[in-house]
């Protein structure tokens, strides 16, 4: 279906196809993304790169929109941000360091292996999501012991270098992490996942990958609109279908995220 769209925006090449085109992967790849916690790189990175933009700039472009998404989904769920600054102080002190990292190997590394292994990964989160019937629908006030608190941080510091280097599914593993640890329910682990990985990491990602080849401003600005009203809208609907619609959306995305990584990585392996 992605192969298609992309077909025909390439027979009508004109730019309000194109505009049109990627305005609505955009949309409605972050408001999905914005329900389930992540995810927005399914779609929105392989239409990037099936229309003809390099991977780097693919890459670049991808994170610099998902920072409107972050931006959209915190406003809309600022209130429950207030309690939880800590735990985001430690998400960014952490987390930033791996994202630069993982943004400065990325050009060394086998991108095939790092996608096998995310994938399984998302697909393992997603039958454990399925399985694990109270999974994020309440919230509770976790206190986790010394040994807890360093494996989150461990934790956070690697999920940023997966961030900095291939982007995709990095937003659920932050989510699945903090109600795991803190025993968050979905929308209040979702809208801290906004916060940090959604703006600060993303951010801090794109600068660096942007050193590798430049961003193609007229996409950027589409993918921008497009992220920022789909995240708040995602944000919105999220908050009015509470978390047994967004746990069932979590498991969903983590589903579709882990078979397209397998994909990509098993066609990366082959070729």
């Amino acid at each position: 279906m992605l192969y298609l769209l992309t077909t025909i925006v390439d027979i009508f090449d004109h730019s309000i196809f194109k505009s049109v085109y990627y305005f609505l992967i955009s949309f409605f790849s972050n408001t999905f993304s914005a329900i389930s916690g992540g995810g927005a790189g399914l779609l929105q990175l392989p239409a990037l790169i099936l229309s003809g933009v390099p991977y780097y700039q693919a890459l670049a472009s991808h994170k610099l929109a998902t920072v409107a998404l972050g931006i959209g989904g915190s406003l809309r769920n600022y209130k429950s941000l207030r309690s939880d600054l800590w735990v985001a102080w430690q998400i960014l002190i952490f987390g930033l360091p791996g994202v630069i990292f993982g943004t400065s190997i990325v050009r060394y590394i086998s991108e095939q292996y790092l996608y096998l292994f995310l994938g399984i990964i998302s697909i393992l989160l997603a039958f454990y999501s399925f399985f694990k019937a109270d999974l994020g629908l309440s919230s509770g006030i976790n206190k986790p012991n010394l040994v807890n608190k360093i494996r989150f941080l461990i934790f956070v510091f690697l999920i940023g270098i997966l961030n900095g280097s291939i982007s995709s599914g990095t937003g659920l593993l932050v989510t699945i992490l903090l109600i795991k640890t803190y025993g968050m329910d979905f929308t209040r682990a979702i809208s801290l996942t906004f916060l940090t990985v959604g703006i600060f990491w993303n951010f801090t990602g794109s600068i660096f990958l942007s050193k590798i080849g430049s961003v193609p401003t007229n996409i950027l600005i589409i993918l921008i609109i497009g992220s920022f009203t789909g995240g708040y809208f995602g944000a919105h609907l999220s908050k009015l279908k509470g978390n047994i619609v967004i746990k069932k959306a979590f498991t969903t995305v983590c589903l579709l995220v882990g078979i397209s990584l397998l994909v990509k990585s098993i066609r990366s392996l082959i070729d």
